[in-house]
């Protein structure tokens, strides 16, 4: 059973930065490639970057120069830090896996930017 946990979310200002986790467990982790999405209130679910098992990296045009995926396959654990944050950047954060053709979620951290 494949379990995804985020942490790392917060109140943070405009401009500023945060640094989000999602530590993997019950998974092939290194063989996987793993994804943020995130959701703001009243939205839908959106894409925001992903990071293949080779570490080939993509991201949404929103946040392309402000947001890196990064992975440490020893500690099974995914990364996105998040800078230059905007006001509409605010909403909750998920990664997000394919395993075994099933997909997987975490719970989510809720990210806000507010002054």
């Amino acid at each position: 059973q494949v379990q995804l946990a985020e942490s790392g979310g917060g109140l943070v200002q405009p401009g500023g930065s945060l640094r989000l986790s999602c530590a993997a467990s019950g998974s092939i982790f290194s063989s996987n490639a793993m994804a943020w999405y995130r959701q703001a209130p009243g939205k839908q679910r959106e894409w925001v970057a992903t990071i293949t098992s080779g570490e080939s990296t993509n991201y949404a045009d929103s946040v392309k120069g402000r947001f890196t995926i990064s992975r440490d396959n020893a500690k099974n654990t995914v990364y996105l830090q998040m800078n230059s944050l905007k006001p509409e950047d605010t909403a909750v954060y998920y990664c997000h896996t394919f395993e075994r053709g099933l997909g997987y979620w975490g719970q989510g951290t809720q990210v806000t930017v507010s002054s």
